[in-house]
Parts: structure tokens; sequence; C-alpha cells
């Protein structure tokens, strides 16, 4: 293969410890092991993705191998074990990735290959990647081996996943936890790569692939590789350029949405979100972003710009700094729970983008409460506090009655398989009436079952113990056995609920909706609304509402 047709994550890969960037610390410490001639029988690298672990494990056994030893070690022109450690092929260096060979037979295989002493280099080394993915009688039958292997074996671990190893394999090791690479130490690689395969590639698009990666070597490579590939030779591969190949977004947005908040303007913060989510945005993505920005608006006096991790610009530092100077803590605390709990809620969910866009409502309710009153207010608070302490008991009651209730049925075989009357009727109500039928479902506060009769059921025809339906696709699938169950309920009586082909009346939402566009036409057609125009021409009527005098 050519060097120069690989891509940047092997082409850049570190073959020597002077190479590797933000491991000073480990490089140095093992180098003077080497000279001093105290290797461990076991080297064990452990942290995340794209840090250099496997890339540290074959310069290790390039230093251990080198037939110019660790003292004048191949840098340009590589001897023979060096170059075969290289390019996987040197027959005294076996890598092996744990996540397909994790059995104790492959264990044992190794064990018993490593008998026989290396044919051309003074150790044999077996790199063991992804480690924690060996089953527990792997590393059982390894531990001897480990603790007293022969003068020429030298073993090297690595893993995202330390907690998963026994610590009886740990404690047999010499451990290297391996520290993310540094937002500055990064960038300024990136930026001499970038140079080196002559890219044009703006200081911003740098800054958001170093942040994007997370200090990983491996990962910012692969985006800066990505970024090149993604636009022709001649252009520029900016931050707006960038935001768009790797879905990220504009911070300033982000602010803006939250300035807006603050001011209550709903329908441009829907309106910049709507945007932000057609760049390819996911709402999880969003959230967690927002929860950053909050963390900077709690604490932007705090922080020096160079601390930011390259989150932020200069202008985009200055805009929060100069809104937190009017913003209560208050304020922020809430906004961080309420984010944290959508956070949650995405989980759930099967539209996310409907619950970030209901999310940003709520914020905006939220900011227009009276806080700092209502929390001066001790009284209130006690109330508030004694108020939850009692819902929180009612529910322990009601889920331990459900409990209860589940163990008596499990529990009594011998009881009945059917129970005649199995709801009884709180008392005869009669409804006669589709509206009467919704005015029920206001007074029992079966606030679902009126939305889906308002909003997604058509009536065809209403009788005595007997409704007949059209539907639109939006209805819930329980919706005809639980109508029916309340029913009962009110009435003590069986209705039958059926469906038609006829397409039956306008639902109510339908009818409001058409009542309310003939009010504003009407509205449009008056004098008033008229000369409001020539006066402001931009205007536009998007409501109107009808009252009536009472007696």
């Amino acid at each position: 293969m050519n060097r120069n047709s690989k891509v940047l994550a092997l082409k850049y890969r570190p073959q020597t410890f002077d190479q590797l960037i933000g491991q000073d610390v480990v490089s140095e410490t093992i180098v003077n092991s080497i000279k001093a001639n105290k290797v461990p029988n076991a080297y064990l690298f452990t942290g995340i993705r794209g840090i250099g672990k496997t890339t540290i494990a074959r310069i290790i056994a390039k230093s251990l191998n080198c037939l110019n030893g660790i003292e004048n070690l191949c840098k340009d022109e590589l001897c023979a074990n060096c170059d075969a450690i290289t390019n996987s092929s040197h027959i005294d260096v076996l890598e092996m990735d744990a996540a397909s060979k994790t059995g104790v037979d492959d264990v044992r295989d190794l064990i018993e290959f490593s008998r026989y002493g290396p044919t051309s280099s003074k150790y044999k080394i077996f790199i063991i990647d992804e480690v924690h993915m060996l089953s527990k009688q792997a590393f059982n039958a390894l531990l001897k081996t480990l603790e007293e292997p022969p003068e020429y074996l030298k073993f090297i671990f690595a893993t995202t996943e330390i907690k998963k190893i026994p610590i009886t394999v740990v404690s047999r090791c010499q451990r290297f936890d391996l520290s993310r690479i540094k937002s500055s130490e990064l960038f300024d690689f990136i930026k001499k790569v970038k140079d080196k395969e002559k890219g044009n590639v703006s200081d911003e698009a740098i800054r958001l692939i170093v942040k994007i990666s997370e200090g990983s070597v491996r990962d910012a490579l692969s985006l800066l590789d990505r970024g090149l590939l993604s636009l022709d030779y001649d252009k520029e591969l900016d931050l707006s350029a960038a935001q768009k190949i790797f879905g990220y977004f504009d911070k300033s947005q982000l602010i803006d949405i939250f300035k807006l908040i603050l001011e209550g303007d709903e329908k441009k913060v829907i309106t910049i979100y709507r945007k932000i989510y057609d760049q390819g945005v996911e709402p999880k993505v969003f959230i967690n972003d927002f929860l950053e920005l909050l963390y900077y608006f709690k604490n932007i006096n705090s922080l020096n710009l160079e601390s930011t991790n390259f989150s932020l610009n200069d202008d985009e530092f200055s805009k929060i700094k100069e809104i937190s100077n009017n913003l209560e803590s208050q304020i922020l605390i809430l906004f961080w729970q309420f984010t944290i709990k959508t956070l949650e809620e995405l989980d759930i969910v099967s539209n996310q983008n409907l619950s970030i866009e209901m999310f940003l409502i709520r914020l905006m309710h939220l900011k227009s409460l009276k806080i700092k009153q209502d929390l001066s207010d001790d009284n209130n608070l006690f109330q508030s506090i004694e108020k939850n302490k009692k819902e929180k008991n009612i529910l322990s009651e009601l889920k331990g009655e459900v409990i209860n209730q589940i163990k008596n049925v499990t529990q009594e075989k011998t009881i009945k398989p059917k129970i005649d009357k199995e709801i009884k009727a709180e008392a005869n109500v009669s409804i006669n009436s589709f509206n009467q039928l919704l005015n029920i479902c206001s007074e029992k506060k079966e606030i679902k079952l009126k939305y889906e009769l308002e909003k997604n059921v058509n009536l065809v025809r209403f009788e005595k113990n007997r409704i007949e339906i059209s539907f639109n696709d939006n209805l819930d699938k329980n919706f005809v056995k639980d109508l029916s169950l309340k029913l009962f309920e009110w009435t003590n009586e069986r209705w039958i609920i059926t469906f038609s082909k006829m397409k039956g009346e306008l639902s109510i939402k339908d009818k409001e909706k058409n009542k309310k566009n003939e009010l504003i036409k009407n509205a449009k057609e008056t004098k008033l609304y008229k000369n409001m125009i020539e006066i402001f021409p931009d205007a536009n009527l998007i409501d109107v509402t009808s009252s009536k005098k009472k007696d």
C-alpha cells in the first residue's frame, strides 16, 4: 500500500516516544525503565479511545526489540525488527483482539505458544487489546503466567474499561492511566497535519474538530480526514462548512435562543430551533449543548477564555458575559433542573423534536414566574414542601396497594376467572348527546379521553347506549376500550361503540378552527382592519376572539 493512500489516523500514527503527544510522563517513565533494565512482566494501559494505548504498546515492542537498542532507537531508517513490528508482521510480537478471542481456549493457546523462546529478537511480546473482554476463566488461566513469566516474555494490555479487569490481574501489571489530550496540544497537532496535507482549513474549524474529538487524537484525525474529503480541493473548510459536515451548530444560535427565552419571544425561539434541527442536529446533542451553555452562564465570571476548551469563540464569550450580568442564579438553577429532566424524557418519547419544542416553551413560562418572591416566602416554601411530602405518601400507599393486589391475584389460585360486575358505577349518569359526553369527561378529569373525542373523532351517529364514529390516523389504539369502560362506570350500562365508513361530522377541533378562520376572514373585511393595514402594511391578523356582554 502506498503510504500516502492511508487514512490520516494511520498515516500520522506515532512510531517513537518522541512523536507521542500529551503523554510525556508515561513516555519518560517507560523509557527510563527500559534504559535501567527494569522492564515489568506486564504493562496495562487504560484510557478513552484514540489516545494511544495500542500505539504505545507497539512502540514499547520496538524499543525492547530494536537491533540498535533503546539509546539509538530507529526513527527514519528502520531495522528489520522495527519494520516488521510497524507492519504487524513480526513473528515474536503477537497482537490479539480480546473482543473476538475471549475464551479460555484462546488464552491457553497463547500460553502454549509462549513456551517457545523468541526466534529473531530479544523478547517475545503479546499485545492484547480490549483485554477487559476476556472471560473470567480466561483471566484465571493467565494469572500464573503473568506472575512468573519466562525472562523473554512480556505482556502489554490495553483497555478502555479498567473496572472490568479482575484486581488480581491489575495487581500483576504496571498500570498507566493515559490522559485525554489537552485542547491546545491537539489543536497544534491537527494544524501541523493540515499543513503537511496542504489542506485549506480555518482555525475555527480546527477548534470545532478539537471540541468534538474530546481529547481523542484518532477521532480528531478522522474528522479532519472527513472534512478534507467532503470539500473540493480549492475550497476552504471553514466553521460553517465544518458544522454542516460534522452535524454541529453555531453556538451563537443557542445563545440567541437563550436570550429570546428570557425575553419571552416564543415565535422566534421555535423558528431558530427548527433551523438548528433542519441542519441535522440531534435533539440530545442540542440538550447537552444547552446544559453546557447554562454552565457558562453560571460560571462565566470565574472562567478564562483559554479554559473553555475551544467551545466558545471571543464573540460568544462576550455575549454570554453580557447576558449573565442581569441573570438571577435561581433562574439558571431551575433551567438546569428542567433541562436534565428533559434529557431523561427523550429516552421514552417517540418524537424527540416535539419534546424539545415543548421544553423551550416551558422555559419561557418558567421565566415569567415570580421566582424570587416564592423562594423568599418561608410559608409558601413550607407549604410546598408539606404538599410534596403528602403527595409522595399517597403515591407510596397506592403503589403498596397495587403490589398487594398483584400478590393476592397471583397467590389465590381459586379466584373466579370472571367477575360479574368488575366495575360499579359511582352514580347513574344519563348521557344523551355527544356534548354531554364531553362535559362528563371534563367533570371526571378524563383529559386524555376528552382530547381524543375532540381531536381525533368524527361523530356519525349518537343514540341511546350506542355511538357510531369515524376517526383519523392519530386515534389512540386503546380508545374504544377506555371509552367503553368509562361509560359503563358512569352510567352502569353497556355501550356499543362502532366504526363507520361514513365521514361523519368534523371533529370539535376542526370546527373550532373553521370558526376561527371565518372570524378572521370577516374581521379583514372591516373598515377598522383596512385602515390599520394602510398605517401598518407589514401587520398580519393572527387571532380573533368574540366577546358577549353578560346581562
